[in-house]
């Protein structure tokens, strides 16, 4: 497939991406992840961070970093923040001194695990510690650090916070993250909620039981760059961000709206100056619960038009599980690292796809190469927090 040329205006300034690093149940660093992704492998597993006899599901997608299986610490949410951002300014060459740099982060539930193992087992820690930016502060001398809690599309609201920072000119450089880890208050909310629990997350699948959750961290460095596209001090580009719409759609506590979804689509792609024909591959949120699969899947159909089946589709969580607030960042590193790299995950375990998904080219089973140059990052949340990023290829 012959790459389609990027339109060339954008609301945005010129905002590449230098750094990037990543933490998730299949592997530690952006490129571990990205090939297990790539390779097919499940970060699932039978449930190793509490007593799995009071639910009904017996499986998640966590980071298996605990002592020991059925015992957790407090702390470890901040633990692959610290790790994803250390990758990711690394990569950027910024090193380590962020007094300079603000410093975003989105999540969902922050460190609730720590405090419900305070709460429950008298875990004794620093409560200061349960504020992310206590930690950046220590490790990176962060003084200008900001936490977002928008459900699961919070990366996304917080990048698209970030790209209004280098908008206004309040700073050249920004640091955006996310990141999650398991609650047991969490797990055993999703675990009541679906009427039969699910083994597996299944994205689109018409056998689909629910959502599982994941764990893991993501961040990466977006700077201004010059006008040649170039980014400063001659950093490497991993690619460029065109645009993120985020909007509020409200319609619902946890059920999705279509049109809201399709709005923040229709609103990404014209602040990015592109049309539907010119994505190349899209990112779907995919969470494999029944309203938002179907929601997303006939908001892309609404949009895309004739056009829906011309794009390649993948979602990543049928490997790392729901990883919440995060997941949209980390959806938009493998985005990256697939438009860098020409190789796409593919989805895991789709056997039969829903209606709505049915003219979709979504990948299957085992990874595909391709040249895309745009690339569309979905994320959705609760109460209609819907945010989606249009990303493009760094030039060859």
């Amino acid at each position: 497939m012959t790459p389609r040329p990027a339109p060339a205006e954008s609301a945005l300034p010129e905002l590449v991406f230098t750094g990037l690093g990543a933490v998730a149940s299949v592997g530690t660093g952006v490129d571990e992840v990205f090939e297990a992704l790539c390779a097919g492998r499940s970060g699932r597993a039978e449930l190793r961070g509490f007593d799995r006899s009071g639910f009904r599901a017996r499986h998640a997608y966590e980071i298996d970093d605990r002592p020991a299986p059925g015992t957790d610490e407090p702390g470890r949410a901040t633990r692959w923040l610290i790790a994803a951002i250390e990758e990711a300014v690394r990569g950027a060459g910024l090193g380590e001194d962020l007094s300079e740099v603000p410093v975003l982060v989105g999540t969902g539930l922050r460190e609730l695990r720590s405090a419900e193992l305070r709460w429950r087992d008298g875990a004794d820690f620093d409560m200061a510690g349960l504020h992310f930016g206590t930690a950046l502060r220590e490790r990176f001398g962060a003084v200008r650090t900001h936490t977002f809690s928008n459900a699961c599309s919070a990366s996304l609201y917080a990048l698209a916070l970030g790209c209004d920072l280098l908008a206004a000119g309040a700073s050249d450089t920004v640091v955006v993250a996310g990141v999650d880890t398991l609650t047991e208050s969490m797990y055993g909310l999703l675990d009541r909620v679906h009427m039969e629990a699910p083994d597996v997350l299944r994205p689109f699948d018409r056998d689909r039981k629910g959502v599982l959750m994941g764990e893991g961290a993501a961040a990466v460095v977006l700077r201004r760059s010059d006008p040649k596209g170039a980014a400063p001090d001659g950093a490497a580009v991993r690619g460029r961000l065109r645009s993120v719409h985020v909007n509020c759609d409200g319609y619902h506590v946890t059920a999705p709206d279509r049109d809201g979804i399709a709005e923040a689509v229709r609103g990404a792609h014209r602040e990015a100056g592109v049309k539907p024909q010119d994505i190349g591959l899209v990112m779907l949120h995919g969470t494999g619960t029944l309203l938002n699969d179907e929601a997303e899947a006939a908001a892309i159909g609404d949009v895309f038009g004739p056009e829906a089946g011309t794009p390649l589709m993948t979602a990543v969580k049928s490997m790392t599980g729901h990883t919440s607030g995060g997941s949209g960042l980390l959806s938009l590193i493998v985005a990256l690292k697939a438009l860098e790299s020409g190789r796409i995950p593919p989805v895991i375990g789709l056997r039969e796809p829903i209606e709505e998904a049915a003219g979709f080219r979504l990948v299957r089973d085992r990874e595909t190469t391709a040249q895309p140059v745009l690339a569309q990052v979905d994320a959705f949340g609760f109460g209609g927090v819907n945010a989606v990023a249009v990303v493009e290829r760094a030039a060859r």
